[in-house]
C-alpha cells in the first residue's frame, strides 16, 4: 500500500503526520511512501531528509490525492480534502466525527474508510496509538511555559542581596494526561502547585509528583473510572457548587490558573468564574486548555490573549501542540505508525481493516459505505474497577471485649504450652549433661527467649532503624563470649570464639553501613 502524507492545509499548523523516522519504520511494513512538497517544512524535516528516508516526495496535493492507498494528516480536513478522498482510500486523521457529520457520512457514502484519531479507545493496548493523550502531554507542557512568558516573574522562590522573592502559586484545574504534564512542568520549575480533580483516585498521582491536591469538603459518589474511560465525567448541581466555593477562596491567592477540564462529547464546564478573575491579583495569568470546547473560563476568547481590567491575562490559544512542531510530529506519526502496524498484521504491506479489534472498530467512524459511528463499548475496560469493598462492621462494646478476651486465652493458651515444651526439653538435656554444661545452656536458653521476645515485638518497618540496638546487643553477646573464652570446656571456648568473630562482623559492619547512609543526607 502506498501511504501518503499531505501538507497541512489549516492556517498555522506546523505539523505533520509523517516524518522521515516514522517512514522508515513504515516502509518495514512493506508500505510505499509518499509524501507532499513541503509538508514537513515547518516542523523541520525538509524534502531531502525525506528523500534520504526512501520517501517519494509528490509535487501537488492533488497527485498525492490520487496516488495514496492510504491518507495520514494531522487536522480535520476541509472540504477541498473531502472532495479529493475516493472509494476505497483509508483516510487517518483527527476528524471530529460528532461536530462534522456531513463529513463523516460524505466519506460513507463514497466507499472510504475514515479512521479518527482521537476515537482510539483508551485501553492498555491502544496507548501506543493515543494520539490525543500526546498532545495532551505537549499541550500541558507548553501551557505552562506560555504562563510563565507572560507572567513576568519567578516560578520559583529567590533570596537575592536586593530582597526575596517568593515563588510563584500555580492552580492546576483537571489531572488528565494535560494536567499532570502542567504540575509536572510547574513543580520542576519551583512553583507552588495546587491541582484539582474531581476523581480522587488521581490524587495520589498528583502528590507524587510534588503538588498538592486541593480537597473539598463535600461527599459524593464518584462514576467508575472504567465507565468514563478514564475521563472525568459530569458532577451534581451539589458538587459544582462546593467546587466552585473553593475556587473563589483559592482565587485572591493564586498566580497563575492552567484549566484542562473536558467532558466527551460535550461543552467545557465552566470552572472559573468571571468574579474569580476578578479576585486574581494584577499580573496573574489564565491558561484555558479547553477553549477549543468553549472554555473552561467564559471571558475565554478561542485562539486569542487578552487582559481584562484588572490586569490579569486570559490565554485561549489552540494550538500548543503546534506551537512545539518538531516534538508534537515526531509523537504523532509515532501514534499512526502504531495504528498501521496494527492494520498491517502480516507486515506484507497489505492493510487488514479487522473490524473484530478493539481498537481498530473504535476508532473507524466510516467503513464499507455506513456510518460506523458511535463505536460499542470496549470489550477491555479502560481501567480495572475497584473491587467493592463492604464497610467493616462496627462492633458493639460487649463485642470487643469478648474478642480481647478471647485472644487473650488464645496467647495465654501457647505461652503455656510453649514453656511447656521448654521445660521438658530442659529436663531432658539435665539428665544426661554434665552440670558445667547446663549452666551456660540455660544462659544460652535465657538469651534466646528475651532476645526473641524483645525483637519480635517491634514493628517490621522499624527493624532498619533497629540496626544500631542490634550492635549493641551484639556487643554484649562479645562481652559474655570473652568471658567464656577462659573456661576450662573445649566446645564452650570454640562457641565462645565464634561469637566473638560473628558478632565482630556484625558491630563494624553496621557501623560503616550506617556511615554511608548518613553520608548520603550530608550536604556536599
Amino acid at each position: 500500500m502506498k501511504i501518503g502524507t499531505p501538507k497541512e492545509v489549516f492556517e498555522g499548523e506546523r505539523r505533520v503526520a509523517m516524518t522521515p523516522e516514522s517512514a522508515l519504520q513504515l516502509q518495514k511494513l512493506g508500505h510505499e511512501c509518499l509524501i507532499e512538497s513541503g509538508a514537513g517544512a515547518a516542523s523541520g524535516f525538509d524534502d531531502a531528509a525525506y528523500t534520504a528516508a526512501g520517501v517519494e516526495v509528490v509535487k501537488t496535493a492533488a497527485a498525492l490525492w490520487k496516488a495514496a492507498d492510504v491518507v495520514a494528516k494531522v487536522r480535520v480536513p476541509d472540504t477541498s480534502e473531502m472532495k479529493r478522498l475516493r472509494a476505497e482510500q483509508t483516510l487517518i486523521s483527527f476528524f471530529s466525527p460528532v461536530a462534522d457529520e456531513a463529513k463523516m457520512k460524505s466519506a460513507a457514502k463514497k466507499g472510504a474508510t475514515v479512521v479518527a484519531m482521537e476515537m482510539i479507545p483508551r485501553i492498555s493496548r491502544a496507548q501506543k496509538m493515543d494520539a490525543l493523550s500526546s498532545m495532551a502531554n505537549i499541550a500541558g507542557y507548553r501551557a505552562v511555559i506560555e504562563a510563565g512568558n507572560n507572567f513576568g516573574r519567578f516560578f520559583t522562590g529567590q533570596i537575592t542581596a536586593a530582597g526575596k522573592v517568593p515563588p510563584a502559586k500555580v492552580l492546576v484545574v483537571g489531572a488528565g494526561v494535560a494536567g499532570l504534564a502542567a504540575i509536572g512542568t510547574s513543580t520542576s520549575l519551583g512553583a507552588i502547585t495546587l491541582a484539582f480533580d474531581v476523581r480522587p483516585e488521581v490524587a495520589e498521582q498528583v502528590e507524587s509528583m510534588g503538588a498538592e491536591f486541593v480537597y473539598l469538603d463535600f461527599e459524593e459518589e464518584q462514576t467508575d473510572g472504567a465507565a468514563t474511560g478514564g475521563y472525568a465525567s459530569v458532577s451534581s448541581p451539589e458538587f459544582r457548587e462546593a467546587q466552585l466555593a473553593k475556587f473563589r477562596e483559592l482565587a485572591p491567592e493564586v498566580d497563575i490558573v492552567i484549566t484542562t477540564a473536558l467532558i466527551p462529547n460535550r461543552e467545557a464546564p465552566e470552572l472559573w468564574t468571571e468574579d474569580m478573575v476578578a479576585a486574581m491579583k494584577p499580573g496573574s495569568v489564565v491558561v484555558d486548555l479547553a477553549a477549543e470546547k468553549g472554555g473552561n473560563c467564559k471571558l475565554t476568547v478561542m485562539d486569542e490573549k487578552i487582559v481584562t481590567e484588572n490586569g490579569v491575562t486570559i490565554i485561549g490559544y489552540t494550538d500548543f501542540p503546534s506551537r512545539m512542531g518538531a516534538q508534537a510530529s515526531t509523537l504523532y506519526a509515532t501514534n499512526i505508525r502504531h495504528l498501521l502496524s496494527d492494520l498491517t498484521p502480516e507486515k506484507d504491506g497489505v492493510i487488514n481493516h479487522d473490524m473484530e479489534d478493539d481498537v481498530i472498530r473504535g476508532a473507524t467512524i466510516a467503513y464499507g459505505e455506513a456510518v460506523t459511528f458511535p463505536p460499542p463499548p470496549p470489550k477491555v475496560a479502560a481501567i480495572a474497577a475497584a473491587p467493592k469493598k463492604e464497610a467493616p462492621k462496627e462492633l458493639t462494646a460487649e463485642e470487643k471485649r469478648a474478642e480481647e478476651l478471647a485472644a487473650f486465652k488464645a496467647q495465654t493458651k501457647n505461652q503455656v504450652m510453649l514453656l511447656g515444651i521448654g521445660g521438658a526439653l530442659l529436663l531432658l538435656v539435665g539428665l544426661v549433661a554434665p552440670a558445667s554444661f547446663m549452666q551456660h545452656f540455660i544462659v544460652f536458653v535465657l538469651s534466646v527467649f528475651i532476645g526473641f521476645q524483645v525483637i519480635w515485638g517491634v514493628a517490621h518497618s522499624l527493624h532498619t532503624p533497629l540496626m544500631a540496638i542490634t550492635n549493641a546487643i551484639s556487643s554484649i553477646i562479645i562481652l559474655g563470649a570473652l568471658m567464656q573464652i577462659g573456661s576450662g570446656s573445649g566446645l564452650v571456648v570454640i562457641l565462645a570464639a565464634l561469637s566473638v568473630f560473628m558478632c565482630g562482623i556484625n558491630i563494624f559492619g553496621g557501623f560503616l553501613v550506617t556511615r554511608r547512609m548518613l553520608a548520603m543526607f550530608q550536604k556536599s
